[in-house]
């Protein structure tokens, strides 16, 4: 396992030899060339008539103007200023009116994987430009058994306030009473373990005998009481989070085969800079018994949920900027949190 590796922005160091989520494949779909900075690098996103996903330096090496600016052709991007075209592996194809390509005429390409619809890009160290190992798996976006859509936030935070927030749920209660809340003392008191393996954080959440929020009401035809279970797992660069409901005494929680109502979401949570962050977020749900569609009201609802989070997290930091790095106390719904940021703290250390 390679352990000394980090990238520095700022005062905030990354941790590298990592696949992040990038984008959305379907974001590609356009035909035209996306800007995006992460891990503090403006980088252009395209995807070629044949089906080459790219990823290359937001800037032409001719002058400087953003290759954003420029358009997807057959064999690569053509720069909107002056013409040079680019493959999808940095290297200039072409000079409009010049024979010969100089040897230094390319810009800087990162690998680029499309898989299970999600754009993920290698940051490796400088012992390791290529990756490392395969893209993740993420298989419920091909699950029959569920649908799913997804979005993008900018949130103007650091990237690890959102790691603490999502491996907390015991906020649910409190941000969240109109759609996944529910009962903040149930939240607050379900029963929790938290397991640590290698590089990820798995956090289980048990709520037995609860009242179905709002969103789980609409969705699924419950009873009067559930039990209700949310499963999370960190990795360095994304989060899954599995939760869901059964009617209450009717199957475990232990059981991975169990039936009721399920979501399950990735949150790919990819520094844009020190102090901002790209979100990327699915959610995938099953139909109801009868065969029926509940995609369109979870997909709203589960937006809204987020959009709850963006502004306490916002908030959070800018309160944090005002007052300055103050004390702060830890409680029990805190143990997930704070190993995930002992190992982010690991993966980033300078190395001696």
């Amino acid at each position: 396992m390679v352990t000394s590796h980090r990238a520095k922005q700022g005062d905030t160091v990354f941790a590298l030899n990592q696949w992040y989520i990038a984008g959305f494949g379907w974001e590609l779909d356009r035909g035209t060339p996306l800007a995006r900075t992460l891990l503090g690098k403006p980088l252009v996103l395209f995807r070629t008539p044949d089906g080459v996903a790219a990823a290359l330096e937001d800037r032409c090496c001719h002058r400087s103007l953003p290759l954003s600016f420029g358009t997807v052709e057959a064999r690569g991007l053509r720069c909107g200023y002056h013409g040079l075209l680019f493959g999808p592996d940095g290297a200039c194809l072409e000079i409009p009116g010049q024979e010969r390509i100089p040897g230094k005429c390319r810009v800087p390409a990162h690998t680029l994987a499309e898989k299970d619809q999600l754009l993920w890009i290698w940051f490796g160290d400088a012992d390791h430009p290529e990756p490392l190992q395969s893209p993740p798996d993420y298989p419920w976006h091909a699950d029959v058994r569920y649908e799913f859509r997804g979005d993008v936030y900018h949130y103007d935070a650091p990237y690890q306030l959102i790691h603490d927030n999502l491996l907390d749920l015991s906020h649910l209660g409190y941000v969240h009473l109109r759609t996944i809340g529910g009962d903040p003392s149930t939240h607050m008191q379900a029963d929790m373990r938290v397991e640590s393996v290698d590089n990820s954080v798995r956090v289980v959440r048990h709520m037995r005998g609860s009242k179905p929020p709002a969103t789980y009401a609409a969705a699924w035809p419950f009873a009067e009481r559930i039990d209700r279970w949310q499963e999370i797992e960190f990795d360095v660069s994304h989060l899954r989070i599995w939760t869901g409901a059964v009617d209450a005494d009717t199957e475990s929680l232990d059981n991975p085969a169990r039936g009721g109502f399920h979501m399950r979401g990735l949150h790919g949570v990819t520094p844009e800079t020190a102090t901002t962050t790209h979100y990327f977020w699915t959610m995938a749900t099953n139909r109801r018994p009868d065969g029926g569609s509940n995609m369109d009201q979870v997909f709203e609802q589960t937006a809204l949920t987020f959009e709850e989070d963006k502004v306490v997290i916002e908030a959070q930091y800018r309160n944090q900027q005002r007052f300055g790095a103050g004390p702060q106390i830890d409680i029990h719904v805190d143990v997930g949190a704070n190993r995930a940021r002992r190992i982010i703290a690991g993966l980033t250390a300078i190395a001696p």
